[in-house]
C-alpha cells in the first residue's frame, strides 16, 4: 500500500545516521583496541560535524538511530543533532549483538537504552533500529510491549512499509506466521548502507570498494523506486564513521544532488514517514 505523500510528491527519502561512534564495533569484538576506538573519535569529531552540514546545506532532516552508550558519552553532540532539527531514534543500550541475548537481557538493556533517551533527549524514541539489523525470537514482542511505533531492521520489503509478523520456521512442515504487528516496518537493505560496502574490519569485513559502484547501486534503487513505485519509500543508511571521510561525503552529496533534481521526491525522518502510512 503506498504512503499518502505530501502534495507533488511521488516517492519519499530517509537519510538514516547510525551514530554508533565508540560502540559500534561492540558486536563484533570482545574487546575495543585503541584503534577501533578511534574510529568512534573520528564519527564523533569529524564525521558527524560534515553530516549536519551537509544535511543543513541541502535542507535535509535524517533520522539518527543512536545507542544509549553514545548518548550517555558523547551528549554535547546529540544536543548539536537536536539542534539541527532531526530525530534521535532508539540503536540499542551498547550496541549489542540482539539475537545473542537471552530475553530477559534483552529486555533489561531495552529499559536501560530509554531510560537513557527520557535523560539526554528528554522523550522516548518512537522508533528502533537495531543494532546490526538482526531480532531475536523476542524482539518483535518487546518492541510492542515497549510501545514503538516502528522499527528500522527488517527486509522484507524494499519500497514500502509493511507489518512484520513473528515466524515459527519448520523444516518439513510449512512455517507458522503470526499476526501482523502494531510496529511498522520502515524496510532496511545492506545495498544502501554504507558500512558493508565502505568500510573495513581487518579479519571481519574487506569494505573498501569502489565509490562509483556504491553510488551507481544507491542511483539506481533510488531511480528504479521513482520510477515504478510511486507512493514509496526510499531508505538510505550512513555512518558517521564513514560517510564522513572525505571520498565517502563526496559521493553521499553527488547521491543527493540526484535525488534533488526531482522535484517530487519529498526528504523526511522515519516518524514523518510512519506518519503518512495508513493500513
Amino acid at each position: 500500500m503506498p504512503l499518502s505523500l505530501p502534495d507533488g510528491k511521488r516517492l519519499a527519502v530517509d537519510i538514516g545516521v547510525d551514530f554508533d561512534a565508540q560502540c559500534a564495533f561492540n558486536g563484533l569484538m570482545p574487546r575495543l583496541s585503541p584503534a577501533v576506538l578511534s574510529c568512534g573519535d573520528f564519527d564523533v569529531e569529524v564525521g558527524t560535524p560534515r553530516l549536519l552540514a551537509l544535511f543543513e546545506r541541502y535542507r535535509i532532516p535524517a533520522t539518527w538511530c543512536t545507542p544509549g552508550h553514545t548518548l550517555i558519552t558523547f551528549p554535547d553532540s546529540i544536543r548539536s543533532v537536536l539542534d539541527h532539527g532531526h530525530e534521535i531514534a532508539a540503536h540499542g543500550a551498547y550496541h549489542e549483538s540482539v539475537p545473542s541475548l537471552g530475553e530477559r537481557e534483552e529486555r533489561r538493556l531495552m529499559e536501560l537504552q530509554l531510560g537513557r533517551h527520557e535523560k539526554v533527549v528528554g522523550r522516548r524514541p518512537r522508533g528502533y533500529r537495531s543494532p546490526a539489523w538482526d531480532f531475536s525470537d523476542a524482539t518483535l514482542g518487546i518492541l510492542e510491549e515497549f510501545g514503538f511505533a516502528w522499527d528500522s531492521s527488517l527486509m522484507g520489503r524494499d519500497f514500502s512499509p509493511y507489518r512484520p509478523r513473528p515466524v515459527v520456521v519448520h523444516r518439513e512442515e510449512p512455517n507458522e506466521f503470526g499476526p501482523p504487528s502494531s510496529v511498522l516496518e520502515l524496510p532496511v537493505s545492506w545495498y544502501m548502507d554504507d558500512f558493508p560496502a565502505l568500510d573495513h574490519v581487518p579479519g571481519a569485513l574487506p569494505g573498501l570498494m569502489s565509490t562509483e559502484g556504491v553510488f551507481a547501486r544507491w542511483r539506481d534503487n533510488f531511480d528504479y523506486a521513482h520510477e515504478n513505485e510511486p507512493g514509496g519509500v526510499v531508505i538510505l543508511t550512513v555512518h558517521g564513521l564513514v560517510s564522513g571521510r572525505a571520498h565517502a561525503i563526496m559521493m553521499l552529496e553527488r547521491f543527493i544532488r540526484h535525488v534533488r533534481r526531482h522535484d517530487d521526491v519529498w526528504f523526511a525522518t522515519l516518524s514523518e514517514i510512519h506518519d503518512r502510512w495508513s493500513d
